[in-house]
């Protein structure tokens, strides 16, 4: 439990979830949202509401974000009714929304001048992780910071870990991410491949989610490419930004990548081929179509996917 008088902007999927887990810490919670459902939601479960980031900045001694970029973000710091017009010397914001490092970095100095802390604390995980406190949340901030949102961070986070300094929490989302894209890119080749070889399409399946080749990306995205599902999850438009995150700390680094320059390659031609609205699974599409190939189940057989724990090849 805390002392402190705690806000939350934000109630998205992500969002609304880490909230109501949020309430086991901070039961005088107070929400703010552009939508009223999600506000419902919080308030039916025992929060409080605020008609505007303003108000919410006014009230508390903390406030958490998590909203979809950086756009949305300005629009709860400025304006009569934003955040800094109600912010005191001594509040600090906790952004979970997923940025670019230089943002997170501009938004830290903007808010130091106005006498308000700021740290970047990306999540990662899909929302029934956030819905079951398991998410993976990295705080880009001060020790002291940490320590003061870390109660709080532990109700929605099952591993939650100080990156480093400000900017360190986007940084290393976006390392994350971009592993993870290239398994998405990896898949999305073999695939095809496999089709055009005569492998059955529900052995593919059933082996790159439990053998040694399996990930979190084959395990998630596997069984819903072969039921031809890209209706669902990130878009590769709205994930963009990891891509642009480690492109410009590549540059500044002089870092060699080429497997992630080949991943975006992939990246980019989903969405040159207008892709771009569907999620990153769809990567798969630009390969099945050189290939005049379909990955996809049989319909009278199911797929399979999860399982044994094997060893390593």
């Amino acid at each position: 439990m805390t002392s402190q008088t705690i806000g939350f902007i934000g109630l998205g999927k992500m969002g609304g979830a880490m909230a109501l887990n949020l309430l086991n810490a901070a039961p005088g919670l107070i929400v703010a949202d552009v939508m009223s459902d999600p506000v419902k939601r919080l308030t039916d479960a025992g929060a409080a509401s605020a008609p505007h980031p303003r108000a919410i900045a006014e009230q508390c001694d903390m406030v958490l974000l998590c909203l979809p970029s950086a756009k949305e973000v300005r629009c709860v710091f400025d304006g009569e009714d934003g955040l800094l017009a109600g912010a005191r010397d001594g509040l600090t914001v906790v952004d979970t929304t997923t940025l670019d490092r230089s943002e997170a970095l501009a938004f830290a100095d903007e808010l130091a001048e106005r006498g308000v802390a700021y740290a970047d604390c990306p999540v990662s995980g899909a929302p029934f992780r956030a819905e079951a406190g398991t998410l993976t949340v990295m705080f880009g901030g001060t020790a002291e910071a940490f320590a003061k949102a870390r109660p709080l961070l532990d109700t929605f986070g099952q591993d939650v870990v100080h990156a480093g300094p400000i900017g360190a929490g986007q940084a290393m989302k976006a390392i994350n991410n971009i592993v993870y894209n290239v398994n998405i890119a990896a898949i999305s080749e073999a695939l095809p491949l496999a089709m055009v070889v005569g492998l059955d399409p529900d052995v593919v399946a059933k082996v790159l989610t439990t053998a040694s080749g399996r990930s979190f990306a084959s395990e998630y995205f596997i069984p819903r490419m072969i039921e031809r599902r890209f209706d669902f999850d990130f878009t590769l438009n709205g994930a963009y930004k990891d891509v642009l995150n480690v492109q410009q700390m590549a540059v500044e680094t002089r870092a060699s990548t080429p497997v992630i320059n080949a991943m975006i390659s992939s990246y980019q031609a989903a969405i040159a081929q207008g892709y771009g609205d569907q999620p990153k699974s769809a990567m798969l599409k630009v390969y099945e179509k050189a290939l005049g190939v379909e990955f996809k189940a049989h319909e009278t057989s199911e797929v399979e996917s999860g399982g044994n724990s094997g060893s390593a090849a």
